[in-house]
């Protein structure tokens, strides 16, 4: 044996100082899981193959003579070779380093380019005619190539992940290093073996563990995932081209000048090094061309999107606008109708329900809007509840389709909190109304607009003078915000009397403006302005206060009467509203019992539970309640056992249309022991109908419309004499005397009580 047997053992310690680091290695694998957890294992197991390699590699040496070091040393080299080749697939494993195969195979490439560069120039320098090292070359063991190679190879891989890896990637790049410095030391005790250099046998040796353990520890630096947003794909380039190209041309001058050839292994490095760079350009063109692509999806779907209503799924104002124009006004479809829609009352739902129940009520909504329109009508959500369709069609054939949304749309909706209902008001205009897209888009919101103006849960068509009519809408809504403080309304009281006496026993407050320019607006006005602008929650407290300041008055004076107040959604909707009512009746001294609150058939509707809810804390204060608009169609007579109410009001359309269902609405309501008033009495047919059923209390024209209080009290006093009422009146169900019942509205355009 050449090598001093001290040189040996030194080595063979130094290896053995190897194998801790391959523990390290094993046992953080264990506390990691997925991917980290198989990159730890290739790490562990490439640190194992290397190290005990060259532990065996060493031990054997020891024990052979000379001779058989060069077979010791290949022995050593094809070990090196497989524990590195394990440790670079460790290291494209890590987080980050190669996301994907296509990811790993571009850096194996690149690291082929470089590595097939240097190594070729390594060759030329270490062959003739160069042979820097002279005598000492290491011909015979060109198996340590091979190790040596790989060691390039995981220089290349190092500098790959270090230019193109987002950050964090100092903890991969340290294990790159150690790899390399691992596989150059392999390589370093193979030849040391081979050509029984001492020297470089220790130093390799010692090089060895020292590359392992700075893979270990780099290795627990690589459990963070690196940020996403950090990848910039642009970094992908092709800059690495010309370091290995380079070098490439460089060496292979050097060579043709010296030896007039290139060679077999410089042309087998030349063509290793294209084979590598063409086929990484082949995969950044891939690469590009799928970025293009997903570009192109992208494109297309945030194109989508800015056309597209994100809770519903349809088409949005934008949306609209880009059919109208694309299509409406081209000329090659044919007539065309826009209908805009809007749900009536549909903010009750977010305020009672929350905006969770809003939106799944949208959502049917849409899903109604689509399966009521024939394949190629356009529909679009324009912004909150309100939806438009155009719909290729004449005129005639869209308002039948029109009144068909209708229905659909009114249909209850099943929510999980309970039913809600909801109507809808469609205004439709043709394209032929208008002389481009945003005049169309005006005048089919001018038509929904007037239909809500109209009462709303109908359809309008567009005419030229709702352009007036709106303008008169709008100055409506401005000036009532100072209808009270410029004193211009006026509360007035429409009798109720009892039947068959028509003995006047309460009164109905109905609400008058009188403006000084505009002159007399009628409720069936400015009720919907004031509902739609918010105002109407401050009418209702003052209609509220003054008709209290009223019933106090009369009964101070011994009249034995009470007073209905409408109340709007909107007031029910706020939970101070019941403190409101005992503050006003206390303020006034008023007995509970002499204030009926009246709620519209619709507002019940709208949220059932919620108002029952407030419709009882309203009853708990002695104050008893009326269902107004009874059989307009929104309430089942399931719905009408539950609600906490003393009065049914019987619609006045039902009294003029069918004897036999005013009825059976009497008898129902007697029957659930509520007292039933019909309302829209205005011909003595009317009352002889109403008799006959039984009801025993009626409201309307033929006894007389809404007067001021003086009038009133005129009336009471004609009728009887006063009587003085009782201290304590009763609460609970409405008692049958002569003072005890009582509704109460905002006038409707007829003069009588209406739901304003």
């Amino acid at each position: 044996m050449h090598l001093p047997p001290g040189v040996w053992i030194a080595a063979l310690a130094a290896a053995l100082s190897a194998v801790p680091a391959s523990v390290m290695l094993v046992s953080s694998a264990r506390r990691r899981a997925g991917r980290r957890r198989h990159a730890h294992h290739l790490l562990a197991a490439g640190s194992a193959i290397t190290a005990l390699t060259a532990v065996a590699g060493l031990v054997v040496s020891l024990s052979m003579t000379a001779p058989g070091g060069r077979d010791t040393a290949r022995l050593i080299a094809l070990g090196m070779v497989l524990g590195a080749g394990t440790l670079l697939g460790g290291m494209l494993m890590l987080p980050g380093a190669a996301d994907t195969g296509a990811t790993a195979l571009q850096h194996l490439l690149d690291g082929l380019a470089i590595a097939g560069a240097i190594w070729f120039l390594g060759w030329v320098l270490v062959t003739a005619p160069t042979r820097v090292l002279g005598d000492r070359t290491p011909v015979p063991c060109w198996l340590l190539l091979l190790p040596l190679g790989v060691g390039v190879l995981a220089f290349g891989l190092t500098t790959m992940v270090s230019v193109r890896m987002p950050r964090p990637r100092a903890g991969s790049v340290g294990v790159g290093a150690g790899i390399t410095a691992a596989a150059l030391a392999g390589a370093g005790v193979s030849g040391g073996v081979c050509q029984q250099w001492a020297g470089v046998v220790l130093v390799s040796a010692l090089a060895l563990p020292a590359g392992l353990t700075v893979i270990a520890v780099a290795a627990r630096a690589t459990d963070r995932e690196p940020d996403p947003a950090e990848v910039d794909t642009t970094r992908r380039g092709a800059g690495f081209v010309f370091l290995p190209m380079v070098l490439l041309t460089g060496a292979a001058g050097y060579q043709i000048a010296r030896t007039g050839s290139i060679g077999a292994v410089g042309a087998l490095s030349g063509g290793l090094v294209l084979v590598a760079l063409v086929g990484r350009q082949y995969l950044a063109l891939r690469d590009v061309r799928r970025g293009a692509e997903r570009l192109r999806e992208r494109e297309a779907h945030f194109r989508g999107l800015a056309h597209t209503d994100p809770l519903t799924g349809l088409a949005n104002r934008r949306g609209m606008l880009r059919v109208l124009h694309q299509e409406a006004f081209s000329g090659v479809r044919g007539p065309c109708v826009l209908l805009g829609i809007d749900m009536d009352g549909f903010k009750s739902v977010n305020d009672l329900r929350g905006h969770d129940v809003g939106d799944q009520v949208l959502l049917e909504v849409g899903g109604r809007l689509r399966m009521n329109l024939r394949p190629g009508d356009a529909v679009a959500r324009l912004g909150g509840d309100e939806f438009a369709v155009l719909m290729w069609a004449g005129e005639d054939e869209a308002e039948r389709a029109a009144y068909r949304l209708l229905d659909a749309l009114a249909a209850p909706y099943e929510q999980g909190g309970g039913v809600v209902f909801l109507s809808a008001s469609i205004g439709l205009a043709p394209a032929g109304s208008a002389a481009d897209v945003e005049t169309l888009m005006r005048n089919a919101d001018l038509a929904l607009r007037y239909a809500k103006v109209k009462g709303k849960s109908r359809v309008e068509r567009y005419e030229p003078g709702y352009d007036h009519l709106l303008r008169r809408r709008t100055t409506l809504e401005h000036e009532l915000r100072g209808a009270i403080e410029r004193d211009e309304l006026r509360v007035v009281f429409q009798p109720v009397v009892a039947l068959p006496s028509v003995r006047p026993v309460g009164a109905e407050a109905l609400l008058r403006w009188t403006h000084p320019e505009l002159g007399v607006v009628g409720p069936d006005e400015f009720i919907p302005a004031a509902e739609e602008s918010e105002l109407i929650a401050k009418l209702g407290r003052w209609v509220l206060d003054r008709a209290c300041r009223q019933l106090a008055g009369w009964l101070a004076e011994g009249y034995d009467v009470w007073v209905s107040v409408n109340v709007s959604p909107r007031e029910l909707h706020s939970p101070d509203y019941v403190g409101q009512v005992a503050e006003v009746l206390r303020t006034h001294g008023v007995p509970p019992q002499r204030l009926v609150l009246e709620v519209t058939e619709h507002a019940v509707a709208t949220d059932l539970d919620e108002l029952c809810h407030r419709l009882r804390e309203l009853r708990d204060t002695g104050v008893r309640v009326a269902l107004d608009d009874f059989g307009a169609g929104y309430s089942s007579l399931g719905q009408l056992r539950d609600l906490p109410v003393d009065i049914l009001k019987i619609d006045r359309k039902l009294v003029a249309a069918s004897e036999p269902l005013v009825d059976v609405v009497v008898r129902l309501g007697h029957r659930l022991g509520l007292e039933v008033l019909a309302e829209g009495i205005s011909t003595p047919a009317h009352r002889a109908v109403v008799e006959e059923s039984g009801c025993r209390f009626g409201q309307g024209f033929l006894f007389g419309g809404g007067v001021p209080a003086e009038h009133l009290e005129a009336q009471l006093r004609a009728a009887a004499s006063p009587l003085r009422v009782p201290a304590s009146a009763s609460g609970g169900r409405l008692a049958i005397s002569a003072g005890q019942i009582a509704p109460a509205a905002i006038p409707g355009p007829d003069g009588e009580g209406s739901s304003g």
